[in-house]
Parts: structure tokens; C-alpha cells; sequence
């Protein structure tokens, strides 16, 4: 089973290709199953006012899930197609996201956290709000976000668990690297406990950290506790659909997983592969 779940396109603003654009280089690479996973629109900060193309606009929402259901019929028999959506994980917003997410027929949803406060730790043009600031405390924050994104159950999937290392920030003493270590662990197990999946994001090996979400010690950690594990490339180009997942696939083989975690209706179940 080839499958890539997490893609984006040009609604949100920071990507490119139209929806359907992806369905045929999917079909082109041999996916069998694709997901649709565009970006949840801003809900905790004023857009106009904000840093431009973040996410779609809450207007196209409907328009969204519309054309996916609508490619999904379309490609009936064709390609497996899978309507998500990447949404935040906003403390404090959680009752709000839930009513956004609930009127529409998800497959899937992956709950990432991109945002501390309205920093987004994920975008380039924010990489000075690490400056003046204490590495590890923002790792804390971090991860205790991402911990209560787990238990808030507005999710399926967890998105590229430590992706707070993308621009390679971070402590620098031994004493830091290990508490960032245990902070990993114990998210880990927590992630385990409220038995959310989680995915093997294959985009950060293009990034300034070069290595995948999450790193390999911490897939390792996670095949221990058994969380299970789906395929993303997080491509924001059709062109770079299903880049790094070959390497991903093989990382996880390696590590010992021998089945990926796939959804529909928001029921999870497993599918085996092979490399």
C-alpha cells in the first residue's frame, strides 16, 4: 500500500496546484491512497492583520470539503481519496475549533501544533521570535501543547511531533538536550495513552534540521509503545507529492513497523506494506 496523507494546495496561500492537480500525480506516482489535507483557516488571530497566506479563508471551508467529496467520487475506482484537514491546535480554542470541524464528513484531521501564542514556530518570516527568548522554555511550551492537543480529542493524527526543531533552534547544553529528550519521551507516552495516531512527516529532511517529524529515536520510542504510524509528505506542490516517503517507508520497515495506520470516516484502521 502506497499512501501519502498530508498534502496542501493553493487555498491556503503558502502552497501551490489546484486539488485535482494532486489527484492526478497522485494516480501518475501510483498512490493508492491519497489524502486531501489543506490547512484549518486562522481562528485565534485577525488574518488581515496577520502575516499573509497562513491558511485558506474561512469562507472556502465549504468550497473545500465540497470539491474534495467531489474528486473523491470522481476518482471512484481510480485513486482512494481521503478528505482531512490540518488544523491547528489553539489552547483555548478548543470548543471553537470543534464547531468549525463539525459540520463536515472527515476521514481524518491531524492536530498540529504550528502556533505558541501568535508566533507561528513553523514559518521562516517568524524565525526571529526565537531571539531574546530561552530555548528551552519555548521546547516546554511547545510540547505541553502538543500533549494537550492529544488528550483534547478533536483529533486522529498527530502532525510532525517535533517539528519544533525545523530551524534547528534549541538548547545547547548537555543539561538542556536531555530535558528536551525527556520532554519528547513523555509526549510520546502520552500521545500512546490517548491512543491518537501519529505520522511519519517526510518533509523535514528538506528543512534547515534535516531529518523527518519525528526523528528517528523517536519513531523507535514509538513502535515500543505502540502508537501506530501514517505516511505524509506534506507536499505544498503536486510535484513534490510522495517526495522523502520512500526513505520514510524504509525508516519505518527498519524500526519494525510492518503496517501504516489509514482512516476513513474517521475510523482508523491498518493496512500492511512492503518496501
Amino acid at each position: 500500500m502506497h499512501i501519502d496523507y498530508h498534502t496542501h494546495h493553493e487555498r491556503c496561500g503558502h502552497a501551490v496546484g489546484k486539488l485535482e492537480e494532486y489527484v492526478q500525480r497522485g494516480i501518475a506516482l501510483g498512490i493508492q491512497q491519497l489524502g486531501l489535507s489543506d490547512h484549518l483557516p486562522l481562528i485565534h488571530i485577525d488574518p488581515a492583520s496577520y502575516y499573509p497566506e497562513m491558511a485558506m479563508p474561512m469562507a472556502e471551508l465549504p468550497r473545500y470539503v465540497e470539491e474534495c467529496l467531489a474528486l473523491k467520487e470522481r476518482y471512484r475506482g481510480v485513486i482512494d481519496l481521503r478528505v482531512g484537514l490540518e488544523a491547528d491546535y489553539i489552547e483555548g480554542y478548543e470548543d471553537q475549533i470543534h464547531e468549525i470541524l463539525s459540520p463536515y464528513p472527515w476521514d481524518y484531521l491531524i492536530g498540529s501544533v504550528h502556533f505558541l501564542g501568535e508566533w507561528d514556530i513553523t514559518d521562516y518570516r517568524q524565525v526571529h521570535g526565537w531571539e531574546g527568548r530561552d530555548a528551552l522554555e519555548v521546547y516546554r511550551l511547545y510540547y505541553d501543547a502538543v500533549k494537550k492537543s492529544a488528550l483534547s480529542g478533536l483529533y486522529d493524527i498527530i502532525g510532525h511531533m517535533d517539528v519544533i526543531k525545523r530551524f534547528g533552534y534549541g538548547p545547547q547544553t548537555p543539561e538542556g538536550k536531555a530535558e528536551v529528550t525527556t520532554l519528547e519521551l513523555e509526549t510520546l507516552k502520552v500521545i500512546a495513552d490517548s491512543g491518537i495516531a501519529m505520522e511519519l512527516n517526510a518533509s523535514g529532511l528538506t528543512k534547515p534540521c534535516a531529518e523527518m517529524f519525528p526523528a528517528e529515536h523517536l519513531l523507535q520510542e514509538a513502535f515500543k509503545l505502540g502508537i501506530p504510524l501514517t505516511l505524509g509528505s506534506d507536499a505544498h506542490n503536486p510535484a513534490k507529492l510522495g517526495d522523502g516517503l520512500q526513505e520514510a517507508r524504509s525508516m519505518l520497515w527498519h524500526t519494525g513497523f510492518r503496517e501504516l495506520a489509514v482512516f476513513e470516516g474517521r475510523r482508523r484502521t491498518t493496512v500492511p506494506f512492503k518496501l
